[in-house]
């Protein structure tokens, strides 16, 4: 380029001369004109080199900033979650494939996500969670009439007369025997019958009789009725025969027992009477510590129980496991070498459930995601379970699959499912990842 330019600057300069008519440059004049184009070519040069050197500049101020950028996406953290009101928040840490969970606190209920996870667009995955009061009058609990007014974590029932309770299940009965005729009222008025003569028992007692007018009253107290034979005697009305079934189904939920002049709900072990003292409530042997776990195992509450289950990493040929988390064991990193290895599942999650006897079905029981994936495709399956009849895993979304309880289940019972999540580039196998769910079942179905 440079001896381009340098002979088309000897030519103008041979035009000049040639244009006024003169004779060719002398030496001298020659050497004087290669001197103004050498100065004239380093005068460009020094440009150009200037130019370059502008443009690298500019070049390595935008490599540095794309790579704080990258940096800063990289390191970034999601916006603070806020705490929902009635409601706990699980989990501090905002960087990228964290989660953060949400818990209501009794009497109110969770809308929105359960758990959501800081995304690479450093935003948050699902719906904001909130805790709404529960209204618990939607089951309707008051019977035989009763009104019902929420309050926060109860309910108050307003009963309709002749009928008292938390939920209004308990009638108040009184019976009367009215005898017109002055003769019968009388005989049946008179101590024919003594006091003493009566049977002793709880469940019976003489009745209160007055006289009015030429016939006689006799009357009981609440829970009890005149004897069919004998107007002076009042016997236990039995409530858990009579009133088996109401309004709002069972009179207890699970076990009734009769006393005198009324009725008592039970429940089996491991349960407590909820506020209308009738259903039942499972008690949480983990949380109050009613339970003989070791530390090397986990407490599993359940249904009218707990279990204690001890997790341990898969023994694998060619493989090793090391527990990150009580429920969770990654595999080491496998040599280059080492195909059996790389075949090895990435990772083995544990998660214990516990549902009750018959629950309805189809139903969902577990979800397992994918924060980030690596191939072109994410496949789901069920492998080897316990009870493989009763489950299936279907897609429930693109990073997302989920296990299905798909007939219901007689308790008492243990089912175990595998759950497997395989990444493929191309039809091959990236990483696989195992996730063991098992399933308590109550023998009871509430």
């Amino acid at each position: 380029m440079i001896r381009t330019y340098v002979i088309l600057t000897i030519l103008c300069l041979y035009q000049i001369y040639t244009s006024f008519g003169q004779d060719c440059p002398s030496k001298q004049e020659l050497q004087s004109a290669l001197r103004q184009v050498h100065k004239l070519l380093s005068a460009h040069e020094t440009s150009y080199l200037q130019s370059i050197r502008s443009l690298r500049k500019k070049l390595n101020l935008l490599q540095s900033a794309a790579a704080r950028q990258n940096t800063k996406a990289s390191n970034g953290t999601c916006p603070k979650l806020e705490v929902p009101n009635n409601g706990k928040k699980l989990g501090k840490v905002l960087a990228v494939g964290h989660e953060v969970h949400f818990l209501c606190e009794p009497g109110y209920e969770l809308v929105g996500s359960e758990s959501r996870v800081c995304q690479e667009s450093l935003s948050w995955s699902g719906q904001q969670s909130s805790c709404r009061n529960i209204n618990e009058c939607s089951s309707t609990p008051c019977l035989n009439g009763g009104t019902c007014v929420d309050d926060v974590s109860r309910f108050l029932c307003t009963c309709a007369k002749g009928w008292t309770g938390a939920t209004c299940q308990t009638p108040v009965l009184t019976f009367f025997t009215v005898v017109t005729n002055a003769s019968t009222s009388t005989s049946t008025s008179s101590p024919s019958v003594s006091p003493s003569a009566l049977p002793s028992s709880p469940f019976m007692h003489p009745s209160r009789c007055t006289q009015f007018l030429g016939s006689t009253r006799c009357s009981c107290e609440a829970g009890f009725t005149i004897s069919g034979r004998d107007s002076n005697l009042c016997i236990d009305i039995d409530e858990c025969e009579v009133f088996h079934m109401g309004q709002a189904g069972r009179l207890c939920v699970h076990n009734c027992v009769n006393t005198p002049g009324g009725y008592r709900c039970t429940c089996p072990p491991g349960y407590n009477l909820t506020r209308d003292s009738r259903n039942c409530k499972d008690i949480d042997e983990c949380e109050t510590r009613q339970h003989n776990c070791t530390r090397e195992q986990i407490c599993v509450n359940t249904y009218g129980g707990f279990q204690c289950v001890r997790v341990e990493c898969p023994r694998i040929r060619n493989a090793t496991y090391v527990k990150t988390s009580p429920v969770r064991c990654e595999r080491n990193p496998c040599p280059v070498d080492n195909k059996a290895c790389s075949q090895a599942p990435n990772s083995v999650s544990f998660h214990y459930l516990s549902v009750v006897s018959n629950m309805s079905a189809p139903r969902v029981l577990f979800r397992v995601s994918a924060i980030r994936v690596l191939g072109d495709t994410l496949r789901f399956g069920l492998l080897g379970s316990r009870g493989r009849r009763h489950f299936t895993v279907q897609r429930s979304g693109r990073q997302t699959g989920q296990l299905l309880l798909v007939s219901p289940v007689q308790g008492p019972a243990t089912l175990e499912a595998e759950v497997e999540m395989s990444e493929l580039e191309r039809r091959a196998t990236l990483g696989r990842y195992i996730t063991k769910v098992t399933l308590f079942v109550s023998p009871y179905g509430f």
